[in-house]
């Protein structure tokens, strides 16, 4: 799981929540989204990253996404893979459509149709030097090993998928990933190389999406001091941020 893409309406107020609260800096804004109609940012997180966009005008697929969830939110998972034709492949048989394919040399992602396999937008991307957790990752720029910063928050852990048949949904992703689901305290959960999914009820009213991230942090309690400074909701070791549900492990 190398990548979370949140939306927001005000990217540079959640901007600041997430330097103010997690201790993460910018390491690049992608000016090829603007063709997408958003601005974004991206955070190392760890080897990870989080990325949020908004749009720069009305009409955007990720506007869209703003009114039908209600506000900000989590809305694409970005998972590395070995061989991304392999995965093509495998998504195809499953009948689900690809909607962005971009090969670019030895990187090539691809994004899948939410309505074929929903609760976010998901995407398989293959990067050179995969085998380094460390390594490159393209979306994120030339210098995010520079911006690391791991003193306040270490790595993010699981995100959590939203759904009205959780059991179902957790199956598709699974044959989307190769992976099998995982009975976790009755929580269907697919583990990955390096995080996990989980896939959860539906319990606030925004309907199905992405709506939680765990994120391994130092001192849970400077995050959450944090937090509340910033003017964001905190409840026991969970802080909302971007509109969703952040666990601190």
């Amino acid at each position: 799981m190398r990548q979370i893409c949140l939306v927001a309406n005000d990217l540079d107020a959640v901007e600041s929540d997430l330097r103010d609260i997690f201790g993460i800096e910018v390491c690049h804004r992608d000016p090829v989204v603007a063709r997408f109609g958003l601005r974004n940012f991206l955070m190392p997180v760890g080897n990870n990253f989080l990325e949020v966009v908004s749009p720069l005008q009305a009409g955007t697929a990720g506007g869209r996404y703003l009114q039908r969830r209600g506000g900000d939110g989590g809305y694409m998972v970005i998972m590395q893979c070995a061989d991304a034709e392999a995965a093509k492949q495998r998504v195809s048989e499953l009948g689900i459509r690809i909607v962005l394919d971009t090969p670019q040399g030895a990187n090539h992602g691809i994004q899948l149709h939410p309505k074929d396999l929903p609760g976010a937008i998901a995407e398989l991307r293959q990067n050179e030097g995969a085998e380094d957790p460390a390594g490159p990752w393209s979306p994120a720029g030339d210098n995010w090993q520079q911006v690391k910063n791991t003193d306040v928050t270490v790595a993010m852990t699981a995100a959590e998928i939203q759904a009205d048949n959780p059991d179902l949904l957790a199956e598709r992703w699974a044959a989307v990933v190769d992976r099998l689901v995982e009975d976790r305290d009755g929580v269907p959960t697919i583990r990955l190389d390096d995080a996990t999914l989980r896939f959860v009820p539906i319990t606030d009213g925004r309907g199905e999406g992405l709506g939680g991230l765990d994120l391994q942090v130092v001192d849970k309690q400077r995050v959450k001091t944090a937090a509340a400074t910033r003017g964001c909701a905190v409840e026991g070791d969970m802080v909302m941020v971007c509109g969703v549900r952040i666990r601190l492990v």
